[in-house]
């Protein structure tokens, strides 16, 4: 696995360049040990969660106390999440990381999706860096978080 480029909305890439986690957020995804495939999304979750906390985030964050909704981490005012499923959850994640956002819990936040390509080796129908990043265009006044979204193969 590594990191293929990401996408910054609202001045995203800013706010984790301010926060100086903006080469630790790309170096999460060079994993080469990792190979994208069939069945790799366990390890690519084990992978990213192992990170996090060495690097002192919060693991599998509830976005409130009373529901069963979580993100991938937290770490100060930054959320993270990463989707590796269906491009329905990745819209949905948007919608959790936004919540954060207008609660006033994060300044900012990053979404990782595999690569179209990368997508298509995991299985069918995979949220995708630049169907998620179209999309967010389209909807930048519905999502005004500051955001980058973040693609890997």
């Amino acid at each position: 696995m590594k990191f293929a480029g990401a996408y910054s909305l609202h001045n995203g890439q800013a706010e984790w360049e301010r926060r100086e986690l903006s080469d630790w957020l790309t170096d999460l995804f060079e994993a080469p040990s990792i190979t994208i495939g069939a069945g790799c999304t366990g390890k690519i979750r084990a992978h990213i969660s192992n990170e996090l906390s060495s690097g002192g985030w919060s693991n599998q964050v509830r976005i409130d106390p009373n529901f069963d909704l979580t993100v991938t981490g937290r770490h100060r005012d930054l959320a993270f999440q990463i989707q590796t499923g269906n491009i329905s959850r990745a819209i949905y994640d948007l919608m959790k990381l936004q919540y954060l956002f207008q609660q006033r819990k994060i300044g900012a936040a990053a979404l990782a999706v595999p690569t179209k390509a990368a997508g298509l080796l995991i299985a069918s129908n995979v949220a995708s860096v630049e169907r998620v990043w179209n999309e967010v265009q389209l909807f930048d006044r519905i999502i005004t978080l500051p955001l980058l979204v973040v693609g890997f193969e």
